[in-house]
């Protein structure tokens, strides 16, 4: 099967184009259906049916709600310099507050219900499958303002809290650098791009896309840091009003995990550090260096065995071949998603950084972004981003309230896309010794990703959210905060100049303003995958039915009971947590061998 070059995906199964009038008259419709039940949600009393009608209508005003904003944030991504289309992203953050005021109203009405009250609504046959997202409601209320402050405060993220985060998508969507090649070329580069260089085998490329890439990062470094401030403060300053007493609290909500499942899995990974420090000692030595560089984080140490570069239709043809052969249906789906030109994977300037999946709940489709640049990182993102998208299609059959799935468990599933994709290519037959080197290097990779890179950024975001709650940090500090992250989690394995101060302005995930703490959830994902992929590796096609079950119930449970119910596994116990830690050993030990 041959697959066309990456282009612009079609959204026109949503809108016919955006301004047409398809669009103009679904924002119209859209305005006063949310105006009419806010409304009737602020007049609830003490009446279930009426209650339980409220639930329901919400439930598909959020859908409505939720595939324009989805469209809205795929225009703004593919093309940062769309002025009109970040204009309807600003306004549709007024509808969302709106939104927000509505559901706030809802909540109250379900707070205010005695136990035995709350229990007779769930019985209500319409609300079948979504007790779960209703309890949570509830729960959320016992953590909220009166109904007007929770509507001021929405009115106010609008021009802060989401201010913010659309100012960094701006700013850095923008963004661009002048750079001198090592072949003594010049070229202005689109920041999109830098990742990918400092991705490239070559060490010299690495180093130039490094330090010509830092200069427009130190010359907003003001303004990035004022916007992070920005988003910190205004959360902080809203736990305190609801009585949320830790920062973390809300994010731990939002990703349906306690406090003790999160203490246990850092508490294996800092007593198992040395396992993902090694795999970098390791890519040290096979670079001929001490010890690494933050630019050499993300490049591979064994070249591909290819000379030419990865083309996307070879890429797309390896990711088909893998899921088809160990998940069929996933091989069929991946295919439905490239002929639909479901997939934006163009590489141009203008481009907003980073990947992601999306989805309309209205439309029952899913939509992958990505900038593919011919690198394994790129092909191995893919596969990670149909993973996701592939859990939102089991889940269509399923209603919108049961089809909300947490971060944590999300990133459980794009992981498994990816182990799929490597263990295909790692049980190829026909595959070769330097190949097998190369994907050794690759995993090694994704597991240093996961186990120190990302729990760094945890450790850096807990620090600054501590020290932001006495006052703003500066920019001098948040380096500080950074680089001490850095030597906390890599100990010896960077050179003593080989940290990278500034990563806290150009990760993207810090300045999310929809979800705080934006890192846990990956290393949970990652490492709950290792225990999934694991009874894959000794079920063969049987587990499938069970994953797909797993996948099925991530919007109707917490984390801790998903996990009982599927693995039988203790999320709270640290041993779990280490058990599929240590998964990455036979791997890590074929590494270290290699010559």
């Amino acid at each position: 099967m041959s697959f066309p070059t990456p282009d612009r995906w079609s959204l026109d199964s949503w809108f016919s184009g955006f301004g047409q009038s398809d669009y103009i008259d679904f924002k119209a419709a859209l305005v006063g259906d949310v105006e009419s039940l806010k409304n009737r949600a602020g007049a609830l009393s003490g009446d279930a049916v009426e209650i339980v009608a409220v639930i329901n209508a919400f439930e598909s005003l959020s859908d409505r709600l939720g595939h324009l904003s989805a469209y809205l944030g795929c225009l703004s991504a593919d093309d940062a310099n769309d002025e009109a289309v970040k204009a309807d992203e600003a306004w549709i953050s007024t509808l969302e507050a709106e939104s927000t005021k509505l559901r706030a109203s809802l909540q109250s009405a379900l707070a205010a219900l005695s136990e035995g009250a709350f229990e007779s609504l769930l019985s209500d046959a319409s609300l079948k499958n979504a007790e779960h997202a209703v309890k949570r409601m509830r729960e959320e209320a016992q953590k909220q303002m009166s109904a007007e402050m929770e509507s001021l405060a929405a009115d106010l993220n609008v021009n802060g809290l989401h201010a913010w985060g659309r100012l960094y998508d701006t700013l850095t969507g923008k963004m661009e650098f002048p750079m001198t090649f090592p072949d003594g070329h010049e070229e202005t580069v689109p920041m999109s791009r830098r990742r990918a260089l400092m991705s490239e085998p070559d060490r010299q490329l690495r180093e130039a896309a490094f330090h010509a890439g830092q200069k427009p990062w130190h010359d907003h470094s003001v303004t990035l840091a004022a916007a992070l401030n920005g988003i910190a403060g205004t959360r902080l300053s809203l736990y305190g009003r609801r009585g949320i007493p830790h920062f973390l609290d809300t994010p731990l909500f939002d990703g349906a995990m306690s406090r003790k499942s999160l203490d246990a899995m850092l508490e294996a990974i800092h007593t198992h550090i040395e396992l993902p420090r090694r795999a970098l000692r390791k890519a040290a030595k096979l670079q001929g260096t001490s010890a690494l560089h933050y630019f050499d984080l993300e490049a591979p140490q064994i070249a591909a065995p290819e000379e030419k570069p990865l083309s996307w239709d070879d890429a797309c043809a390896t990711v088909e071949r893998a899921f088809s052969a160990a998940y069929p249906k996933l091989g069929s789906y991946f295919r439905e998603m490239l002929s639909q030109r479901w997939i934006e994977g163009q590489p141009r300037a203008g481009k907003r950084p980073g990947a992601f999946c999306t989805g309309s709940q209205l439309k029952h489709e899913e939509r992958v972004y990505m900038t593919f640049h011919s690198t394994v990182h790129d092909m191995v993102t893919l596969a990670h981003e149909v993973g996701h998208a592939w859990h939102s299609c089991v889940l269509r059959p399923a209603r919108s309230y049961a089809a909300s799935y947490p971060m944590t468990l999300a990133e459980t599933a794009s992981n498994f896309g990816e182990m799929i994709l490597l263990s295909g290519l790692m049980n190829d037959p026909g595959i070769t010794e330097a190949t097998k080197a190369y994907l050794l290097d690759q995993e090694m990779l994704r597991a240093h990703a996961y186990l120190i890179n990302i729990p760094m950024r945890y450790e850096f975001e807990k620090a600054f959210y501590t020290e932001r709650a006495s006052g703003e940090v500066s920019v001098s500090r948040l380096s500080e905060l950074m680089t001490e992250a850095q030597r906390k989690l890599y100990g010896d394995t960077l050179l003593n100049d080989g940290t990278d101060p500034m990563f806290w302005a150009y990760k993207m995930h810090f300045f999310i303003t929809g979800v705080s703490f934006y890192n846990f959830p990956y290393v949970f994902g990652y490492l709950l995958s290792q225990a999934l992929f694991a009874q894959f590796k000794v079920e063969g096609a049987d587990f499938l039915p069970r994953y797909e079950a797993f996948l099925a119930a991530t919007g109707s449970a917490t984390c801790e009971d998903v996990a009982r119910q599927t693995l039988g596994a203790d999320l709270t116990s640290p041993e779990f947590w280490a058990t599929a830690l240590r998964a990455i050993e036979p791997t890590l030990e074929a590494y270290e061998k290699l010559p």
